[in-house]
């Protein structure tokens, strides 16, 4: 997010990718390549096709770090970057949320180690009001570091777009956690065949995570791996990062009653009734939800083709102000199709139990996810006194039992945060290391790309962005 122009919204951040046996024939020129509640398995052979992979930045170690370090609104931390990198932007076949077929993007970052045989990371990014603000378009360190990161510790990096983002045609399905999923599985598998013409090779072990937003996806992904949709991809491990993964018992309320970050709590809401309106039909007219004279202007300005910066400006400072009495109630008690729709965004946390090491962290200082958990929803595998804090100073990142907030009276042990596959197997899977932070009200350093899915977090950047790292979900110039 860079200053005013972005505007972060949703909860949810989060790595995934996936991938399959799907072929597909890359041009060469002058030695470089040109230019899924999860969804069930397409028998569509096409889905995860690829479209296109052209080329898009080649940077050595030195130009990484300088890249991470150098961005204005304060430096990552480059203590994992060893390798430089090649990024493609990757055009594939997907499916939308209701199994038409259509394209999708997202880019591919593959590390310059030498070696054929890569381990893959799935990131899936938070909330984006533009689409333009996402790693296969934009060059700004936000979009980029993800990659920039993993990539140059070695990883293979697989960042969806998500569909309407990035190159995708048609507005963004927001929270749609089947579209994500099956945008994301299909970016893996368009991805395996991009590095299989670059004479690589991604292994089947995939590492998922994500932010925010993301975060939902992730689980979403994971779970669909874990489910073999895919014939080579299979989930080794998920992380996800400061999710919204109880939206309608936590997040929602959360936001109308006034205990997140304000205008970033209007244009949640706003984002919630017009993107749940475009796939579930929730009301006829927006004046039905919307107070004048937001009616007539807030679906336009969430269409994608709007900054973050435009969007908060033509939105009101309360939620009072935007949505009528009928709009309230919608959110406050969701009914019929909306209730039904909330169900299958929160199922990622409720309706599977991973077999897979996984651990779920939440920043303390994250002022637009909802860390609140009903005290009888502490599973009794996860006291509070076991789970590890990573930080140094500034708000800490918690794998906790706060980080999930149950849509069903007996939750899954796992959602606590903890795992019965052991704290010791993911820090060695992940290779977790201390997140380092900047002071509250420091106008420089702090921000800590993590070096593995499971040490990610987010935080306030010096200029009020929002950065994977460290401690905060905040507005910023870009998006949410």
């Amino acid at each position: 997010m860079k200053r005013m122009s972005r505007v972060l919204m949703v909860s949810a951040v989060s790595v995934a990718l996936t991938a399959s046996g799907t072929t597909a024939v890359v041009a060469k020129t002058a030695g470089k390549s040109r230019a899924t509640a999860v969804a069930p398995v397409a028998a569509d052979l096409s889905r995860g096709q690829l479209v296109s992979a052209t080329p898009l930045r080649t940077l050595d170690a030195e130009e990484v770090a300088a890249e991470l370090t150098g961005d204005e609104d304060g430096a990552w931390d480059t203590g994992a970057v060893r390798y430089g990198l090649d990024t493609f932007r990757i055009v594939y076949r997907t499916v939308d949320p209701h199994g038409r077929p259509t394209t999708a993007s997202g880019l591919l970052a593959l590390p310059r180690s030498g070696e054929r045989r890569l381990r893959t990371v799935s990131f899936t990014h938070g909330t984006e009001l533009s689409k333009d603000n996402v790693a296969s378009v934009s060059h700004g360190v936000w979009d980029q570091a993800p990659a920039l990161t993993y990539a140059s510790a070695g990883f293979a990096t697989v960042l969806p777009d998500y569909l309407g983002l990035g190159l995708g045609s048609g507005p963004h399905p927001w929270m749609d956690v089947p579209s994500e999923t099956t945008a994301a599985l299909d970016m893996l598998r368009a991805s395996r065949a991009a590095a299989t013409a670059q004479g690589r090779e991604l292994r089947p072990e995939v590492l998922v995570t994500g932010f925010s937003q993301g975060a939902s996806a992730a689980l979403g992904l994971a779970r669909s791996l874990q489910e073999g949709a895919d014939g080579w991809f299979r989930l080794r491990a998920v992380a996800p990062i400061s999710g919204a993964y109880a939206f309608r018992d936590a997040e929602l309320p959360a936001l109308l009653a006034g205990q997140t970050e304000p205008k970033a709590s209007v244009i949640y809401t706003a984002l919630t009734l017009v993107a749940f309106n475009r796939l579930h039909h929730l009301y006829d007219t927006p004046a039905q939800v919307f107070r004048a004279p937001y009616d007539h202007a807030v679906e336009g300005l969430l269409d994608g083709t709007h900054t973050g910066r435009e969007v908060a400006a033509g939105t009101p400072d309360s939620i009072d102000a935007l949505l009528t009495p009928r709009g309230r109630a919608m959110l406050a008690h969701p009914g019929g199709r909306l209730a039904a729709a909330l169900r299958i965004a929160d199922g990622v946390c409720t309706d599977w139990t991973p077999r897979v090491p996984i651990r779920l962290y939440y920043a303390d200082g994250d002022e637009q996810a909802s860390p609140r958990t009903p005290p009888a929803a502490t599973p009794p595998c996860a006291p509070a006194a076991s789970m590890p804090r990573r930080s140094t100073s500034a708000p800490p990142t918690t794998a906790a039992h706060a980080t999930w907030v149950p849509s069903r009276r007996e939750p899954p042990p796992w959602c606590g945060g903890s795992t019965a596959c052991g704290r010791r197997a993911v820090d060695q899977l992940f290779r977790c290391r201390r997140l380092r932070r900047h002071s509250p009200g420091r106008g420089t350093g702090g921000r800590t790309m993590p070096t593995s899915p499971a040490t990610a977090a987010t935080t306030r950047g010096p200029q009020g962005r929002r950065s994977l790292g460290s401690s905060s979900h905040v507005i910023s110039s870009r998006g949410l």
